[in-house]
């Protein structure tokens, strides 16, 4: 019974975790420019996640190495010196981004610049990190994330058509072919927003720090298969309603207090700090385990010690780099970049990196010395594969995407 709970509170940390500033700001504008055309981006990406997520967890609970210990020791230091450097840049872009989605959350509550939130909701990160522990992170603060089922319910309430829908499932192009390069980056920048790189690691790091066995491949895939496709629901949520209310107004999402409005139909006067308060919940929650990553990445890669469940004293250099991690995010913040314009760029640039961070997934999933006879089948290996060229494929493409489609 225990365990059965231990694992259900895994896939509703799961589904509240999914929601952050990448998927509220690509989902947002592509419901307002292109209404549920681009369904079909958010369900290819989804379907993508959820096998990578299942192998970074089945990597770790079967051979007890994190996926960024297991490419160290497999293909050396040198090899994994490139993606480690690709992801430690993009996690700092992205923890800003996290940070200032937070305080743009605050600013539309109290009518302050978020720029002065910035250094105070990093020190409120900095310090859960320092004096909590892997589950209260996990757990406790993702799970506060069910508020964003919010734009669930409004999605249902505003009554989209069906069968409109499901043709936005198939993919399709806009009406308007001037409108193409733009519709191609959104389509991007949500496959970057939903297969986030971080994810993979932090996630296998969990099944280590929460000592994941053998026995648990079973409620591995469970985790993984529900927990991030109801994530996705969330995600077409906020689509569906941005498509709902303010695409027939003609608003288009620049900044996020116009995405804010998306809530008031269903919620009345409640829906902007409802808006507000899924902006920041997912926002803080993602900026946790962002920073956590990058402390693990870097400390995983150099064979430091390390384990949110660890004391700062015994895992210093591993505390330094989220301390760092979180400062530099915090003061990218108060220099007033746009939050949502740095999380469209972090989202491109995330597709830039993936092909690094997915590689090796083709060589581990099938190393009997690290999956033993847990190894992939066609299919996991397919799904690999398809990602690996996809991302390829769109890091040709994005710059000029972003250029001409509106980064």
């Amino acid at each position: 019974m225990k365990g059965a709970l231990k694992w259900l509170l895994g896939i509703v940390t799961s589904i509240c975790g999914f929601i952050e500033v990448g998927s509220i700001s690509t989902s947002a504008q592509a419901g307002s420019e292109f209404g549920f055309r681009l369904l079909w981006a958010v369900a290819i990406a989804t379907v993508c996640l959820v096998f990578l997520v299942e192998m970074s967890g089945r990597l770790a609970l079967v051979s007890g190495h994190t996926l960024v210990s297991a490419v160290r020791e497999r293909f050396g230091f040198r090899f994994h010196a490139v993606p480690l450097s690709a992801e430690i840049l993009l996690d700092v872009l992205v923890l800003s981004a996290e940070i200032g989605g937070a305080c743009v959350a605050l600013q539309l509550l109290t009518g302050v610049s978020f720029r002065w939130f910035a250094l105070p909701v990093g020190l409120a990160v900095w310090a859960l990190l320092w004096y909590g522990t892997f589950s209260v992170i996990e757990n406790g603060v993702s799970a506060l994330g069910l508020v964003t089922l919010a734009f669930v319910v409004a999605a249902w309430k505003g009554h989209p058509d069906p069968a409109a829908l499901l043709a936005g499932l198939v993919p399709s192009a806009p009406p308007d072919s001037g409108s193409l390069p733009r519709y191609g980056f959104l389509a991007v920048g949500i496959l970057g927003a939903t297969i986030s790189p971080y994810l993979l690691n932090f996630y296998s790091s969990g099944a280590v720090e929460e000592k994941w066995s053998e026995k648990d491949v079973m409620p591995n895939r469970l985790v993984a298969a529900f927990g991030m496709s109801f994530g996705s629901v969330v995600s077409a949520g906020v689509l569906v309603v941005a498509a709902l209310v303010l695409a027939p107004r003609g608003i288009h999402v620049d900044r996020f207090e116009q995405a804010a409005l998306m809530l008031l139909p269903a919620f009345r006067s409640w829906g902007v700090p409802l808006f507000a308060a899924c902006l920041f919940i997912g926002c803080f929650g993602a900026a946790l385990e962002i920073a956590l990553n990058l402390a693990y990445a870097m400390a995983q890669a150099f064979g430091w010690n390390w384990g949110e469940d660890q004391r700062p004293a015994e895992d210093a250099r591993f505390c330094v780099v989220y301390t760092a991690a979180v400062l530099a995010g915090s003061v990218i913040m108060t220099a007033g970049l746009s939050p949502l314009k740095l999380t469209l760029f972090s989202m491109a640039l995330t597709v830039v990196v993936l092909p690094l961070i997915v590689m090796p997934f083709l060589v581990l999933l099938n190393d009997p010395h690290y999956v033993k006879t847990h190894r992939n089948g066609w299919i996991g290996n397919f799904v690999v594969t398809f990602v690996l060229l996809l991302g390829c494929l769109l890091a040709v493409v994005v710059i000029p995407l972003e250029v001409i489609g509106g980064g």
